[in-house]
């Protein structure tokens, strides 16, 4: 039997650092957590008794006692640099939370110290991951929709979504042109990452559009704040090639025939009615084809939590000497992007990116 991949976390306290706590005790069969550096020790101890895993005040102490396949950095963007460099002259790999650098200048900073040195450095962006992402990107990858050539995501914020966008589409690093508008209204106060809403009131509603030319394909940009989050304002994502179109669960095709195909991303969850597996995701099914199974059943875990298992197992391979999943380069296009988004849609004027030195090959 195989034994589990290690890993250790920095900034083990976090919100984000706790899925991968949750993650490990799902699935002990193919993750450890090898110790984390929880700077605060009274956080440290908590951490120590709710989750069994040793803690460790400075990265020094823990790499001397432990020896993980690679670490997670869970820290402020702001604080990455460092932790990155000082597990690079380790010769540690890094899977990095989102974004790696808080600004375009960090981001320069990264792939000139970092990525031209040869740093062995991913990061978790989980959204592309998803189970129903997976499924949207298996139908095109069938080449039944034809040349992708449209996309409007709105599911999550900024670098997220142009994650998405770039992987629907296809793109890497060619020039876009963004025109982008806010538009302000009244919503009603819902849940946010504190937890449900506590009182009935009325707030203001943000909802950031912005149009993403990439020279023949077209990327849609909508997102409101906590809408992800929100229990009365849907997620969206809708694809359209030459052939046919995903819009959220639904396919559309024309077929070479002329035969009008219809079909639905459907999820089978085991654990339902009178079924006694257990409860967890199956797959998605699109007709009488599997278009995505769920590699980490019968662990019970939520589709977010399923995407960052992907991040972690891919990554181990990585580590091992695997191919790349989701490097620097493409991290900071897709945050660069992101915070172009924010501009186009702050100044109401037209943005064009310019090429940056991530670009190119090294």
């Amino acid at each position: 039997m195989q034994k589990p991949v290690t890993f250790s976390i920095i900034g083990g306290a976090g919100f984000r650092a706790q899925y991968f706590l949750r993650i490990a005790q799902a699935l002990p069969e193919q993750f450890r957590v090898s110790g984390m550096v929880v700077r605060d020790e009274a956080k440290g101890q908590a951490m120590e008794e709710q989750w069994h895993v040793a803690t460790y005040r400075e990265l020094d102490q823990l790499l001397a006692k432990e020896r993980p396949d690679f670490v997670v950095l869970s820290v402020k963007a702001s604080a990455a640099f460092d932790y990155m460099a000082q597990l690079t002259e380790r010769g540690i790999p890094v899977l990095a939370e989102t974004p790696p650098a808080p600004d375009l200048e960090g981001l320069l900073q990264i792939h000139d110290k970092l990525t031209r040195k040869g740093a062995r450095i991913q990061v978790a962006e989980q959204y592309q991951f998803h189970p129903v992402q997976e499924a949207r990107t298996a139908m095109i990858q069938s080449g039944q929709l034809g040349n992708i050539n449209q996309v409007t995501v709105s599911i999550s914020q900024l670098y997220h979504a142009v994650s998405l966008i770039r992987t629907m589409l296809g793109v890497r690093f060619e020039q876009v042109k963004i025109k982008g508008m806010r538009f302000e209204s009244d919503w009603v106060a819902g849940p946010n990452r504190s937890g449900p809403p506590t009182e009935d009131k009325l707030i203001k509603s943000e909802r950031d559009l912005a149009w993403l030319d990439f020279g023949g394909k077209l990327g849609i940009y909508d997102f409101t704040k906590d809408q992800h989050r929100s229990w009365t304002r849907s997620n969206h994502l809708s694809v359209r090639g030459e052939r046919g179109e995903i819009f959220d669960s639904r396919i559309r095709i024309q077929d070479p025939a002329c035969t009008q195909i219809e079909l639905e991303l459907k999820r089978i969850n085991k654990g339902e009615y009178e079924n006694a597996e257990g409860y967890f995701l199956k797959g998605i099914m699109a007709g009488e084809r599997w278009v995505y199974e769920n590699p980490f059943m019968p662990a019970r875990l939520y589709d977010d939590e399923i995407a960052i298992a992907a991040c972690l197992k891919k990554m181990a391979a990585y580590a091992a000497g695997g191919p790349s999943f989701y490097g620097l380069p493409e991290a900071s296009q897709d945050h660069y992007i992101g915070m172009l988004i924010e501009q186009a849609v702050q100044s109401g004027e037209t943005v064009v990116s310019v090429a940056q030195p991530w670009a190119e090959p090294i």
